[in-house]
């Protein structure tokens, strides 16, 4: 990646800061900073990679795209409209949620988490990177925590492992790997997302997933929910990260 040089006004359009004219607004009424210095000139130019500022005393960083993790708590809806509860794009900050500007600003979600379900959840403007996270074709691995209403058993393990049916498709599916973590509680690693597809597997081996804090999403690739990351938070991917999960080159992934 080369040095890009882009107008303060346009770096600040593609971060997520207003449109055009809001952002050079900003600008000339004194409320950006470069390096700790003042700058009031909207077409002033910068090399935007890496580049740090501040606007109305919010610290940023320049990123070309965005790549990040959230994890998501119970109660909020993975959708830009929800029906019922909040959605999970109010947990982060409004720039991130406006970059770009247009019809399809903002960052999406890398698959979807039921209300109920927390975890990791990944989020990007990437659409290359989303389709390559979230179609079947790539079999990302998804290792989830799962508390059942009952006991689990050897023979529902067995089960699970070997495949089930499911209401909607007559091709079984099975887990990639599960292993039983206390008396009704499971690590399930599914390769394929089908919807609610680890309620339905349970339920199809004659168990439930409990209703409250039942499912969790700890993994998605190699690439763990932090455990100093609380419920609600969200950081920046790294690009060693990118290059985990995703197989992206470092020049790609540097953000």
């Amino acid at each position: 990646m080369g040095n890009t040089h882009m107008q303060l006004q346009e770096i600040l359009f593609s971060q997520g800061f207003g449109t055009r004219r809001v952002c050079a607004g900003l600008i000339q009424q004194g409320f950006v900073t470069v390096a700790g210095v003042p700058c009031a000139d909207p077409a002033m130019e910068f090399i935007a990679e890496e580049l740090s500022f501040t606007v109305q005393e919010c610290s940023w960083e320049y990123h070309e795209k965005a790549y990040l993790m959230l994890h998501k708590p119970p109660g909020y809806e993975c959708s830009q409209k929800p029906s019922t509860y909040p959605s999970v794009y109010t947990l982060l900050p409004p720039p991130i949620r406006q970059r770009g500007g247009g019809a399809a600003a903002g960052v999406q979600a890398v698959g979807r988490l039921d209300q109920d379900t927390t975890g990791l959840l990944l989020m990007s403007d990437d659409g290359k990177f989303i389709h390559r996270m979230s179609s079947p074709k790539h079999h990302v691995p998804k290792v989830y925590e799962v508390t059942a209403k009952h006991p689990v058993d050897d023979k529902q393990v067995s089960k699970l492992l070997s495949g089930v049916v499911l209401d909607d498709d007559p091709k079984p599916v099975r887990a990639a790997s599960c292993v039983q973590t206390g008396e009704r509680q499971l690590s399930l690693t599914l390769t394929e997302c089908k919807y609610h597809q680890v309620k339905r597997m349970i339920a199809a081996v004659g168990n439930r997933v409990e209703d409250v804090a039942g499912l969790h999403r700890s993994r998605i690739g190699t690439l763990d929910l932090p455990a100093d990351l609380p419920a609600g938070g969200w950081r920046w991917l790294t690009a060693s990260d990118l290059a985990s999960i995703a197989g992206i080159s470092s020049k790609v992934a540097k953000i």
